[in-house]
This record gives C-alpha cells, structure tokens and sequence, in this order.
C-alpha cells in the first residue's frame, strides 16, 4: 500500500468539560489549515495590496486546479511548492488591489481576463511576516491561490511561467485528490492538503460562476476572491470610441424622444456602459457566495451494536466496501437525511443518529457531515430495491470491520496493507471521513465500551 498521510491534529481543548463529556475531538483529512482567514480584512484593499506585496507572502499555482508541487518528498508524501510575487508580476500584473472595489466596478470591462486570485489567509506562526494594522493588529505570512490555467490575455504569460518551472523540476499534481501522484508516490502533508482545499473550492466555484444567476451577464470576483458581484456597468458596452482608442463612456442620442435632434447638455447624456437593472443589486441579495453542498455520511450500526452495515458501487474493485453516504436535501435536518438516504440505498430504518465529525472535499464543494445512526430492531433487513445505486450492502461484524482497517485499507485500485488475505474485506484509506466513521464505531462509540 503507498505511503499515506496522518490526518491533522483536532484543535487543543485543555481539559474542556465538552471533551470530557463527549470525548477528543476528531480532525479528517482536508481540514486543519494553518491559516487564519481573517475573511473581515477581505474587503480591506490596502490590507490585499500590503499582503501581496510583502516578502513573507506565499503564492500557491493551480493549473486546471491542480497545484503546484514540491519535487522533494519525505517518505513519499508530497508537499505543495508556493512561489513569489516577482515571479507572477507577469501573469497578474503590478497590483490587482490597487484600487477600492467601487473603483473596480466602476472600471469593470467585460473584454479584459484578469487570473482568478483567491486570499487563504494568513500563517500566524510567522512573526516576521506582514503586520497589518485594522481594528487590531493582525501579523502573519500571508498566503494566495492563483488560477495560471493559460487563457485569454495572458495566456503566453502563463505558458512562460509553466515552463519556467518544469525546466527547474517543479511540475503540477495529476489526479484527484493527489491520491496516485505516480511522480511523487504520495499525498500532501494534512495541513497543505487544507490549504489545497480552500484553494481548489474557492478557484473552482469563481470558475463556475463567471455569469449573473439572475440577469445573465458576466460578474466580477471581488472580497479576496470569495464573493462574485454583478457591476452596474460594462466598458465592454461602449459603442463609440476616441480616436486616441481610449473607451468614451457617454454618447448622447442622435434624436431624442421627442423628435428633437438637437445635442442635449451632458446632464441629460446617456452613460453606454450602463447594464441594464439587474435584481442582484438591490437589498442583500447583491452578492454571489461560495457553494457548499452539505453531504452526510453515516455509519450505521445494528440495534444489538455488533454489526456495521457498508455498501458497494459497481465501479468499486472486488471486495471493497463503505459507509453510505448521499447529498442532504433542502429543508431536511441531517438527522433526517441520514434516515432517508439509509432508506433510499439499502431498505434499513434508523431510529437515533449523533453527530460525529465533519470533512471538507472540495471535489467539488461538499462538506461531508459523519454520522453514526442505529437501526430500529425492525427495520433491519436490506433492501436494495428503492435505489439502485447500490449493488451491494451487507451487515459486517465489528471484527470483520476491525481486521478489515487494520490491513485492508487503500484508496481505490491501490493494492493492500501487509497481512490482506485476498478476498477479505476492503476498505478506505485513514483519509477518508467513512474509515474515521468505521473505526469510532468498532472501537466503542455506540456502546462506550472501548475495544481498542
């Protein structure tokens, strides 16, 4: 089985009476960032401008989304690579924050591509990095997410830089999740797998969104790259032009309403870069936001408490097996949900469901919310009948489970831990929210009794 990262470390609770109630806290995979977002200096251009210039600032590329990695491993576990500023003055340009945002609308032009930046946050552990004075003083490295996929205006720009650095060994991640990274052999440390995440959602939903849900014309990212705005006017609009090439932003009609052709005062002028209303800008609703798609996924115990119920797809490889999961649907609780989807793919009713953990996959914006359900002692006969996504469920002894997450995990298509016999049950990789879900499970969650 190749290398697999340790997931990160649940935030400190110093002897908490929720811990002590409730036990340690769980972290999975894709959460645990070092970054402080600091999301309310978002809006704060000069704070954007100060941060992108500083020496301490981090870059992270991606490239189609995927990032940029450092060609030296430790233990086959690759690490992202991020560069500088000066390295990127030719994709991005002198300073894309150096103006206010009701400048930047103001001076939106449709025609121009401008690379998808998106701000992560900022490393506190650096103190010698940017020190920003807001309401408080805020002091940390920061770091940026940059789209250089080659397009548009700076597609050659892009090319450049790409080609800049394969010819100093630095390539991009191939693969989702950078599970089967066959260069590097491995997966990004967990907090880097975090900062990938906030960066790979946030540059995939601006990338999924360039046009108004309402009105249909382009809109602008804006607040560090996490809001996208649908700008009042389009220079791109403008059908009269100066000799000079210089956009004019006014004409007056050559005859007016009522009939007189004569030129009216610049007072009555019509601005021709002007869109037409658009509902997006009136009251709060002016603003798109990042997607999150909450997606529960439980596991699901028997009333005695001595068996798991996991499912297959028919895609899966022989022999491998998890914890059920489906989107959460509006105005349904995840309690509900749990309860629905375990209905819907294998017939089980459950009665009580807890919360255990959560995890961020941000292929492309899901936030996997994990459960732990039970079954009612009538309801537990499998049926996969409702739904056909399914093409296998059984119940399996927490001892089966057991032996299963101590030498049958990997990812999908990856061979084996020491010890698998084959035809013995397989599961996902420690990574993975369902392998947390199982192993909570078989080791004590339900009946406290531990069984380490």
């Amino acid at each position: 089985m190749p290398p697999q990262p340790s997931n990160p470390e649940p935030a400190p609770d110093f002897d908490s009476m929720l811990s002590r109630k409730f036990g340690k806290e769980v972290a999975n995979y894709f959460s645990g960032s070092p970054l402080n977002r600091v999301g309310f200096l978002r809006s704060d251009h000069k704070f954007l401008s100060a941060a992108l210039n500083h020496p301490s600032t981090s870059f992270l590329l991606c490239k189609d989304l995927q990032p940029l990695l450092d060609p030296e491993t430790k233990d086959g576990i690759a690490n992202l690579k991020y560069i500088k500023y000066d390295d990127l003055k030719a994709v991005i340009g002198q300073d894309p924050y150096a103006t206010t945002e009701e400048e930047m609308l103001g001076q939106y032009d449709s025609r121009a591509y401008v690379p998808q930046m998106v701000f992560l946050g900022i490393d506190e552990r650096v103190k010698d990095g940017l020190s920003y004075q807001g309401k408080n003083r805020y002091t940390g490295a920061p770091y940026f997410a940059i789209d250089i996929t080659p397009r548009s205006g700076v597609k050659e720009a892009c090319e450049t830089l790409i080609s800049d650095l394969e010819g100093k060994g630095i390539s991009f991640a191939q693969g989702r999740m950078l599970m089967n990274v066959e260069a590097l052999d491995g997966e990004l440390i967990p907090t880097q797998a975090a900062i990938y995440a906030e960066a790979r959602q946030l540059l995939d939903w601006n990338a999924r969104n360039p046009f108004c849900a309402q009105c249909g014309y382009p809109t602008l990212s804006v607040n560090g790259g996490f809001k996208r705005t649908c700008p009042p006017k389009d220079l791109a609009k403008l059908s009269a032009r100066t000799s000079g090439g210089v956009s004019n932003a006014l004409h007056t009609p050559p005859v007016h309403a009522d009939g007189d052709a004569t030129p009216k005062p610049l007072s009555a002028a019509v601005d021709a870069s002007e869109r037409p209303p658009c509902a997006t800008r009136k009251g709060v609703s002016n603003l798109s936001f990042p997607r999150t798609d909450p997606t529960v996924i439980m596991g699901v115990v028997n009333h005695k408490g001595d068996k798991l119920l996991l499912g297959r797809q028919k895609r899966w490889p022989p022999h491998w097996y998890s914890t059920l999961a489906g989107f959460a649907e509006p105005a349904e609780s995840i309690e509900e949900a749990v309860r629905r989807e375990v209905y819907e793919e294998a017939g089980v009713h459950v009665g009580r469901v807890v919360i255990h953990s959560t995890q961020p996959w941000p292929y492309p914006a899901n936030l996997m919310i994990g459960a732990i359900g039970q079954a009612i002692p009538s309801g537990e006969t499998i049926d996969l009948g409702n739904d056909p996504e399914l093409d296998d469920a059984q119940w399996f002894s927490f001892e089966e489970v057991r032996e299963a997450l101590r030498v049958g995990t990997s990812g999908l298509g990856e061979p084996a831990g020491e010890g698998y016999k084959e035809g013995g049950l397989r599961l996902p990789p420690g990574t993975a929210i369902a392998n947390q879900l199982m192993t909570s499970v078989v080791n004590g969650f339900v009946s406290g009794v531990p069984n380490l």
